[in-house]
Formats: C-alpha cells, structure tokens, sequence
C-alpha cells in the first residue's frame, strides 16, 4: 500500500489536512510502504509529462469559463457535468498567442479526438466490469494543466502510478469514468497499463453515500469523542458489509 498527498490544488490543500491524515492513518494502525509522495513536490515531473503530450500535438488551450462551457453545451447527460465543445480547438494559432499574452486565465486540454487517432483502440481492465474499451465521448477534450498549474488529477495520477511502480489502483466507482482518459495517458506517454478495482460506495445507516462535508463522521472527530482504533475499524467493516463490500 501506497499513501500519496494529491494537493495539487493550492487554493483548497492546507497543510493541517495532511497533518491530520497523517496522524489519524499511525492512529488507526495502519502502515504503508515507502515514502510518502506529496504531488506539490514535484511538478517538473508533471511537466515533462505535459511537455511530451504538446510534443505530440495533442494539447491545446482553452479560454472558456465554466459558463462558457454551460451554455454552448446545453443541458449535462445523465446528471454529469457538460461535456466540453470543442470551442477553442478551433482558433487559430495566432488568436491563441495573442490571448496568452494578454493573461488571460486558460487551461490546457487533450484533444481527444486527435490523441486516439494516434494510440489507436485502447481497453482498460476492471476487476468488477472486466475489460472495457476506451471511450471518451462522455468526457470529451478534458483538462490536462492549467494557466498556473502545469498538471491535473488525471495527468498527475496516472505519472505518479508510473514513478511508484503501482500494480492496482483500488478505489471507488464514483471513479470508474476516470479510467478512459487516464488509459489514454497511460498509452501516450507510453506508461505501463493497470488494472483496477472499483468498489461500492461505503453508505451510512440511511443509505446515504458518506462524504467528507459529513464531518461528525471524520476519524479526528470520532477519536475526539472516545473512538478506540478497534472501534472505528469494526464500524468500518460494518459499514462496508451493509454497502455490500
């Protein structure tokens, strides 16, 4: 097991967060191997990830906002969130640069179309759904980097689950769409295929998927309270049972 501080979100990772998972994973018992990757160390690596992708042709920047996004998408499929266009692949060159050197906020995204006409058919293996081709078309030309980031989750995962040498990434099914894009990643950067393990969504006793904004269920706060580390281990298992772990 591996443990890994995604915070390459600066406006919402605080130090006090990592502090807290730190202390509350020895708490709990539970013990990982090796040292702990912090992704805000180490962005040259997810530049030269990025650098290898524009390389490649597939990168370009896009300058919409959210509303943007909104309206010349329409309504969101199936509750997810609007798929993006397309917009701003087709500006040329120079109205690209001259908005970059304006300063005007962008982000960096995948040209999807573009990027799997260069891998061909790509497959990624679950362990619940088994082999599932690669499709993007509910994801669209996703974000790769922005203005003053250069990387994304799904950027800085897939270069970090190369570099520790991952053999299973297990986590849960809210997260199984994020396997296309980042099977995609994988096979441009010429990085090593995983498998994954997609798993139910732990519920509480009302049947309502746990969050973290549910913070009298925090572990800090569960120790606050008395919580011995057996106590919350047995709760957890009991929770999963119930969720049909």
């Amino acid at each position: 097991m591996l443990l890994r501080i995604e915070d390459i979100d600066q406006t919402r990772c605080r130090e006090e967060y990592v502090t807290a998972i730190l202390e509350d994973t020895a708490w709990l018992g539970v013990t990982w191997d090796g040292d702990v990757r912090i992704q805000s160390e180490h962005w040259d690596d997810y530049r030269a990830a990025l650098a290898r992708l524009s390389a490649l042709g597939v990168v370009y920047p896009c300058f919409c906002t959210r509303r943007d996004i909104q309206e010349a998408a329409g309504a969101p499929q199936g509750g997810r969130a609007p798929i993006y266009p397309g917009t701003c692949k087709r500006l040329d060159v120079v109205d690209r640069e001259l908005r970059i050197g304006s300063g005007a906020p962008y982000a960096l995204r995948l040209d999807a179309e573009r990027a799997l006409g260069l891998t061909g058919p790509l497959t990624f293996l679950d362990e619940q759904s088994g082999r599932t081709p690669v499709k993007l078309t509910h994801v669209g030309d996703f974000v790769v980097a922005r203005k003053e980031t250069p990387t994304s989750y799904h950027l800085s995962v897939v270069v970090d689950d190369a570099l520790q040498g991952v053999t299973l990434v297990t986590r849960g099914v809210d997260l199984l769409d994020a396997c296309h894009p980042q099977r995609l990643l994988q096979a441009l950067l010429e990085l090593p295929e995983l498998p994954y393990a997609h798993h139910a969504l732990v519920k509480d006793d009302e049947g309502k998927r746990m969050a973290k904004r549910d913070a009298s269920t925090t572990i800090r706060s569960l120790r606050e309270a008395g919580w011995r580390p057996q106590d919350v281990l047995g709760e957890a298992e009991r929770r999963a049972r119930l969720s049909g772990l």
